[in-house]
């Protein structure tokens, strides 16, 4: 089974779809299968060659980025490409994996791609990994005052509430960044069973996606946590409950 993973990207601006192809060629890890300046003839060929990975513009005539993601196999990571950041929390609707705003640099294209291609290799290491243990078991077995236990790797590794950042949702996986780590956390969890785990006190959801330590909070800007170079969108969904933490520590 090869590495890499097959790429196909979709733009209708000829410049825009060459910077990209370039891109994705000089990607180690990307096999570019297909690209497209029309959307609806993209539709067809995602559908018959089944891609890991699809770039996708979002405003295209006929049928648009975020319209054309809804078709798109869940096995299929999608990452957005958009020169107005007003659409970024609606491809996150879409359940996106990233999104980029043009003009678009090779670090920014290359980060996307990389977090892509450790959810391709958390999918194939899943076949031959031992069942998981289950969400109610999982709940039971990391009860604890101040820490709880998650298996990775093949091991139990203990994660400390306090050193949480942030905890981020790949469909099956979840992603635990802890402070001063340069790596995250990756266990075979849903959502659903990690906040369960959690104080809800000291954690806040602010997205389908994200997980937030409340103390660890630093930086806001245009409706998106901080931490680095990371940004943390805020969905509608959740933006009445941050609001509402946010306004009992907001200084007049």
């Amino acid at each position: 089974m090869t590495d890499k993973m097959n790429c196909i990207i979709v733009d209708d601006e000829p410049l825009a779809l060459d910077l990209l192809e370039s891109y994705v060629r000089k990607t180690p890890f990307l096999n570019l299968i297909g690209r497209y300046d029309n959307s609806v003839e993209a539709m067809g060929e995602i559908s018959r060659q089944q891609p890991d990975l699809l770039f996708l513009d979002i405003q295209m005539p006929e049928l648009n980025g975020i319209e054309l993601a809804r078709y798109v196999p869940k096995s299929c990571s999608v990452v957005f490409i958009t020169a107005f950041e007003q659409y970024a929390l609606e491809g996150f609707r879409v359940n996106a994996l990233d999104y980029l705003l043009k003009p678009i640099n090779y670090a920014e294209f290359f980060n996307a791609a990389e977090k892509a291609h450790q959810l391709f290799e958390l999918r194939r290491k899943a076949e031959n990994r031992p069942e998981p243990v289950a969400e109610e078991e999982a709940s039971d077995k990391n009860r604890d005052a101040d820490s709880f236990f998650v298996k990775t790797e093949y091991k139990l590794q203990q994660v400390r509430f306090r050193d949480i950042l942030y905890i981020e949702g790949l469909k099956d996986y979840v992603k635990i960044y802890l402070e001063g780590e340069a790596h995250p956390v990756v266990s075979r969890l849903s959502m659903k069973s990690i906040e369960s785990l959690l104080p809800a006190d000291e954690f806040i959801r602010v997205h389908r996606s994200f997980i937030v330590r409340k103390d660890k909070i630093r930086v806001i800007e245009r409706n998106r946590i901080v931490f680095g170079k990371e940004y943390i969108p805020v969905s509608d969904s959740y933006k009445e409950i941050f609001n509402e933490f946010l306004n009992r520590y907001t200084a007049e």
